[in-house]
């Protein structure tokens, strides 16, 4: 309990809090909203609270993005959706230098308190900043670092925030695509694990879980006091950090589709050459059930097993999943002993439901699925015709 207390002491002090001051301007708190980036966990953009104490010369940006690729078993609890951030405090000049390197840019939007509401909002950060209250479990759609920056601005608030007019017609597979859309191998995998949840029209306050719609709506937000007075959330917006030109990484010269694409000629022509010779080329099938079945143990670890928002409404679960890498054993076995395997009927009849069933089933579905599933198709398509050609 003491070192707490001397952590707040501490802290307290180099904020400025309960210091007198020469006015009300001489703190300002604003919203940051940083530009994407090329990683896939910066795709989206950033949001973070800039404060600034003009009399003490302090400057500093509370972030609710920290986090670390070296904590134990990140990749397994991140699969889980059990990563854990936390709000950190850096120097604004920090801050300006690693957006402005990344190629980002940066833009503020000074927010419109009183002296009361600054205080409290500089009270709230500064007790989230508590060891034992700064890490919190991430949540890319209900709890991230742009509600948590939004929750602590409102809470701080005497009144209440009104936002302007929504958005209509928004989802979280709409808005992601917005910003994925010139990172095709990045959309088509987060499509995969996205169910049909994704694809429901969301609410203003859910869509304000990505860093630049908050922005939109702050800019149109006001503040309504129990009086019924108000005045604007925003007071002015500017762009406070020009990213640097940065060189592309470029992903993969093919994209998802050319592949898929590619990926279906192959099983065409391998389906021609076993009808050709009347033989089953059982190491190809192999293959095959091989890669579905480790694409499905991951589509179903996030459908049974993820914290992750909507993955457990995935329909790709359906042709994504464990049963032919369950079964990839008996296939080579029936295959060694010249046994009859039925198991490429079934798959014929089950991949031409899933393919019928797809624009039915309300989940938005990345067209690169539907030659895929295809290929897979033509491949038992050409053995059921293999067998009847030998009997």
């Amino acid at each position: 309990m003491w070192k707490n207390k001397l952590l707040v002491c501490m802290l307290s002090l180099l904020l400025g809090w309960n210091l007198p001051a020469t006015g009300q301007d001489s703190i300002r708190f604003s919203l940051l909203t940083c530009a994407p980036g090329p990683e896939i966990y910066a795709l989206f953009g950033h949001t973070a609270i800039r404060y600034e104490n003009f009399d003490r010369k302090i400057d500093l940006v509370f972030n609710y993005g920290m986090f670390s690729f070296n904590t134990p078993n990140f990749i397994m609890r991140f699969v889980k959706g059990e990563t854990d951030y936390q709000l950190g405090i850096v120097p604004f000049r920090y801050f300006e230098a690693e957006y402005a390197l990344r190629g980002s840019d940066v833009y503020q939007q000074e927010l419109n308190l009183t002296q009361t509401e600054k205080e409290d909002l500089l009270h709230r950060l500064e007790r989230n900043y508590l060891p034992e209250n700064r890490t919190y479990r991430y949540n890319y759609f209900y709890d991230n670092c742009t509600t948590r920056a939004r929750d602590r601005i409102e809470q701080s608030i005497a009144g209440q925030v009104v936002y302007g007019d929504s958005l209509n017609g928004r989802t979280y597979r709409s808005v992601v695509h917005e910003f994925t859309s010139g990172a095709e191998w990045s959309e088509f995998g987060i499509d995969l694990c996205l169910g049909k949840e994704a694809d429901e029209e969301i609410t203003q306050r859910q869509q304000m879980f990505s860093p630049f719609y908050m922005k939109h709506y702050a800019s149109q937000a006001r503040i309504v006091d129990a009086e019924g007075k108000t005045r604007p959330l925003v007071l002015a917006e500017t762009k406070i950090v020009q990213g640097e030109p940065v060189e592309e990484v470029p992903e993969f010269p093919l994209s998802p589709m050319a592949c898929a694409s590619l990926f279906l000629l192959l099983c065409v022509l391998m389906a021609w050459g076993q009808w050709k010779t009347a033989k089953a080329y059982w190491g190809w099938t192999a293959f095959l059930l091989l890669s579905q079945g480790v694409a499905g143990c991951i589509i179903a670890f996030l459908f049974f097993f993820s914290i992750h928002p909507t993955v457990g409404s995935n329909w790709m679960l359906m042709w994504l999943n464990p049963l032919p890498l369950c079964y990839l054993p008996v296939l080579v076995y029936r295959e060694i002993k010249g046994k009859k395997d039925y198991y490429h009927w079934v798959n014929l009849v089950y991949l031409t439901l899933f393919i019928a069933i797809v624009p039915l089933c309300g989940q938005k579905i990345n067209l690169t699925v539907l030659p895929l599933a295809l290929g897979l198709l033509v491949n038992s398509a050409a053995y059921v015709l293999v067998w009847k050609k030998k009997q």
